[in-house]
């Protein structure tokens, strides 16, 4: 099953102009790839250098989740020299951001661009293979969701995200300044054209072979469409309608619906990863040394730094008590939260022994993340192949959840509550409580209901962007929403400090996390970063940050 790891493949196949270049006013010409794609395998390599920097650290990995401590989610577990993420106090330039700008640019949207455009040449040539067809819809994927996650977090509907497609150029890219988009809403437009490109060529990942599964397919596309238009909804409500009617399809004509066990997202056993709930993960294997076939790194940054001596954790995202207040709004001891977070006094397998959790290093928040720990409960997870050998790059064996449907069908009953039919909204929100064996709502769906469940169901889920969600619930026209949003990103998170940190049974207090001493009062403008200033310099006036960051 190599193929399904997406540790750096192929990186060095083309020599395309990196970020530092990518909006450079001068041209810097064409990659040295003209005879390229002249067999499957050259298809299959070219697409998958498109995957690479999305997982291990460089977006997935880590660097993209720094950012959610300007919620109230989690708080730090070791301090960063870029405390700005907590406080709103963006510059742009803070190392997450840049890091996640430059690989989402440079290394996911050049590379598909340059896949689409260099086989669409080739079909205008001749009839693509198989092979081909599907690398084309992998890239028009990538592409889709790479371009997603830089529009999002800067574009609105008063400026877009820059963005260009290469086949757009009848001569080829000339490698200059991409087009800024007018506003997110074109750069929404342009990649629910993709999806749709990429659910026409891709087949759907029944089909495909075990060396396979992982690879981009059409649920994933139409999962992706589903979830761009619940973004674009932020700024025109009527993209809700296509919410549902995609969401429907999913679940009518494709198979889709939320497994029986909900761990079962969670797990190490390959044999349920696509399972009826999948729509598009990151599969990561954990084993060899974590760097040439490892995958996803998140689940060790989250473990205790130094993991009790027994394996290099980092210990950097740790849970706050607001989230651990929410879960308990569903009685202590619930499922979701048993499995989500541990808390101290909390029995969990590590190597093969039964432990009580406390926190030995760094800040401590009276809280680690649990949803992950799977892989390291065998006496042996690394001679097993679960974790990897080299703690400097902890990667595990998780499929780890990009789109699950459970998601989906909370998109669906967020559409149906602003739309106002808050009563179909209703199976979506009980069959997700149900299911994790909690009690059905007893009143009319509303939106706190949404704020609550996408908390507790998807904690700790790194591609589940809590902090825009509040981000795009303040911009929302719906009070309750605005209200619950307004006062998580006008508050601080708060930590349990424990008397003795050694001791599960020792008293504690709950207090604020101290990298948020000087928050800034949240407003509506802070819906986006900041370009990164080397960019905005680069354009030479052709990328202008929208108003508030002027």
């Amino acid at each position: 099953m190599k193929k399904i790891y997406f540790a750096v493949l192929a990186a060095g196949l083309m020599t395309m102009s990196s970020c530092s270049d990518f909006l450079d006013v001068q041209s810097e010409g064409a990659p040295t790839t003209t005879n390229y794609f002249e067999t499957d395998q050259d298809a299959i390599d070219a697409v998958d250098a498109c995957y690479a920097r999305l997982s291990q650290e460089g977006v997935f990995g880590r660097e993209i989740y720094w950012e959610q401590a300007g919620a109230n989610e989690i708080v730090w577990g070791r301090t960063r020299g870029y405390s700005t993420l907590a406080t709103f106090d963006y510059n742009g330039d803070e190392s997450p951001l840049r890091s996640v700008w430059n690989n989402v640019y440079s290394e996911t949207i050049s590379r598909s661009n340059w896949v689409v455009q260099s086989l669409l040449k080739r079909q205008s040539e001749r009839s693509l293979t198989d092979v081909e067809k599907r690398s084309l819809g992998e890239a028009y994927f990538l592409r889709a969701w790479g371009h997603f996650i830089i529009a999002h977090r800067y574009g609105t509907d008063k400026l877009g995200a820059p963005f260009v497609r290469f086949e757009d150029y009848g001569d080829g890219y000339d490698f200059s300044v991409p087009t800024q988009q007018p506003t997110v809403m074109d750069n929404y437009r342009m990649i629910c054209e993709d999806l749709d490109k990429a659910a026409e060529y891709l087949p759907r990942y029944e089909t495909y072979s075990a060396d396979d599964l992982g690879r981009a397919h059409k649920v994933a596309a139409l999962a992706l469409k589903a979830k761009v238009c619940a973004y674009w909804a932020c700024w025109d409500a009527s993209k809700w309608d296509d919410v549902i009617s995609i969401v429907n399809d999913l679940q009518n004509n494709y198979g889709r619906a939320l497994t029986p066990n909900f761990n079962d997202n969670f797990t190490v056993d390959i044999s349920k990863w696509y399972n009826s709930e999948y729509c598009w993960a990151i599969p990561s294997n954990g084993g060899a040394d974590g760097v040439t076939n490892g995958g996803v790194e998140f689940v060790g940054v989250c473990l205790e730094n130094k993991g009790w001596g027994l394996y290099n954790g980092w210990g950097q995202f740790k849970p706050s008590y607001d989230i651990y207040e929410e879960f308990l709004k569903d009685g202590a001891g619930n499922a979701r939260l048993k499995k989500s977070i541990l808390e101290y006094g909390d029995e969990f397998q590590f190597f093969g022994e039964t432990r009580k959790f406390y926190s030995a290093s760094d800040v401590e928040s009276g809280f680690m993340i649990g949803k992950w720990l799977e892989p390291f409960a065998p006496a042996d997870p690394v001679g097993e192949g679960l974790l990897s050998s080299n703690g400097d790059w902890p990667t595990t064996r998780t499929n780890w959840p990009i789109i699950r449907f459970a998601e989906l069908k909370l998109f669906r009953a967020e559409a149906y509550i602003m739309k106002g039919q808050a009563e179909q909204a209703r199976q979506d929100i009980d069959d997700i409580r149900t299911r994790s064996g909690l009690a059905k709502i007893d009143h009319v769906p509303s939106m706190a209901d949404i704020y609550h469940e996408r908390l507790c169901e998807l904690a700790f889920e790194l591609a589940v962007n809590h902090l825009y969600d509040l981000k795009r619930w303040y911009h929302s026209g719906d009070a309750t929403i605005k209200a619950l949003a307004s006062k998580e990103l006008n508050s601080h998170p708060r930590a349990r400090h424990y008397a003795d940190r050694m001791d599960p049974e020792s008293t504690f207090t709950v207090g604020d996390y101290e990298d948020y001493k000087n928050q800034k009062k949240y407003e509506d403008g802070m819906i986006t970063f900041p370009f990164p200033s080397a960019e905005i310099t680069k354009g030479n006036g052709a990328l202008k940050n929208n108003d508030y960051w002027k």
